[in-house]
């Protein structure tokens, strides 16, 4: 389960991207969670995920 809390969870997202996925979508497969959903949360508060730098970004 995700926090819920925006920073955290960007923090969260963007540590697991650099350290252990290769993308969002390995992500999301490994921890069973709709990619379509956290993009949507993440859009709300204000950030974008950058496949070139497979990271969460300021939108």
């Amino acid at each position: 389960m995700l926090p819920k809390d925006p920073n955290i969870l960007l923090s969260l997202l963007n540590t697991k991207l650099r350290d252990f996925y290769p993308s969002l979508a390995a992500l999301c497969d490994d921890l069973d969670e709709d990619e379509n959903e956290l993009t949507a949360a993440m859009r709300e508060s204000g950030y974008k995920y950058d496949s070139v730098t497979n990271r969460f970004i300021k939108a």
